[in-house]
C-alpha cells in the first residue's frame, strides 16, 4: 500500500512539474501586449524552426546606421494553417510589422500583423492598429 501512495505521489510532482515548464514556455509576460509598434526594415532572416519562428529585421536607426529587430511569431504548425510557408519571406524583402514590443526595451517583439513585399501578411493591419514607428 505504502508503495502505491508512493508511486502515485511521485506521478502526480512529475506532472505538476511538466505543467509548470510548459506554461513557462508559452508565456508572454516578455512582450508588452498593451502596446502595439510599428517596425520598418529589411528581411535578415526568416527562421522557421520550432517552436516559434522568427523573423530578424534590419532597421535604420536615428544615427543613419542599422539595428537587428528580433520578431518573435507562433510555431510553423499554426502558421502554416493561416497559410504562411517557409518561403513567405526571404532576405532582403521590404516589410512593415506591427508587433507587441519587449518590455525591456530589447529590439525585438511579438508579430501582430504587418505588410510584405507583395502586400498584406496574414493579419493585415488595420488603421487603429497602427503604432508607433520604427
Amino acid at each position: 500500500m505504502m508503495n502505491r501512495v508512493l508511486n502515485c505521489a511521485v506521478i502526480a510532482i512529475a506532472g505538476l512539474l511538466m505543467a509548470s515548464s510548459a506554461l513557462a514556455h508559452h508565456s508572454f509576460a516578455m512582450f508588452d501586449q498593451s502596446k502595439i509598434v510599428t517596425v520598418e526594415g529589411t528581411v535578415k532572416d526568416f527562421r522557421w524552426t520550432n517552436p516559434h519562428v522568427f523573423i530578424q529585421v534590419m532597421v535604420k536607426n536615428d544615427s543613419g546606421g542599422e539595428d537587428e529587430w528580433s520578431i518573435e511569431m507562433t510555431s510553423p504548425e499554426h502558421l502554416v494553417r493561416t497559410g504562411w510557408k517557409p518561403g513567405t519571406l526571404k532576405p532582403g524583402d521590404k516589410v512593415t510589422l506591427n508587433i507587441h514590443p519587449m518590455h525591456d526595451g530589447t529590439k525585438g517583439g511579438q508579430y501582430v500583423n504587418g505588410t510584405g513585399p507583395n502586400g498584406p501578411l496574414i493579419g493585415a493591419p488595420t488603421p487603429s492598429q497602427q503604432g508607433q514607428s520604427h
